[in-house]
């Protein structure tokens, strides 16, 4: 069954999903990034590849020719490539066929909008019995464990 984790009170939630795909790649993981919406998914990959300042997170679009061979993939679509572990959520909803990956990660923002749209998505996990870690990131001062 898929583990969740859901990282709260991110004051930049690109930023922290970031650190998460350059984690993850570091970690030699694959991850799926799910940004529904085309301007979110155009800004992520902008700021993948000027994050870290020196360096950048590889990353490509599922249907591109180096997907295969990249470690984070960045989906505007309900594409879920079979080869992803990690699915990283940045749209408002309950990404597609979450349940195919080993791990769901969840971004909230301090946005009202966010946090309520962020609550909705957590009930709708825990009714349906997922496990659910929590990382407060006002707490842990925006780290990303």
């Amino acid at each position: 069954m898929t583990t969740i984790d859901f990282y709260f009170n991110a004051g930049d939630r690109l930023q922290v999903a970031c650190r998460l795909a350059g984690k993850a790649a570091a970690q030699k993981k694959r991850m799926l990034v799910y940004a529904p919406e085309a301007e979110m998914a155009s800004r992520i990959d902008k700021l993948l590849w000027s994050w870290p300042a020196i360096a950048f997170v590889p990353h490509c679009a599922p249907h591109d020719p180096l997907a295969a061979e990249t470690p984070i993939l960045v989906a505007a679509d309900a594409q879920t490539p079979t080869s992803c572990e990690l699915l990283l959520n940045l749209g408002a909803d309950c990404p597609p066929h979450f349940e195919r990956f080993d791990r769901l990660l969840e971004i909230v923002g301090t946005d009202e909008a966010e946090r309520q749209a962020g609550r909705s998505r957590y009930r709708f996990y825990l009714e349906r019995g997922y496990k659910i870690a929590n990382h407060d990131l006002a707490k842990e001062g925006e780290r990303s464990d």
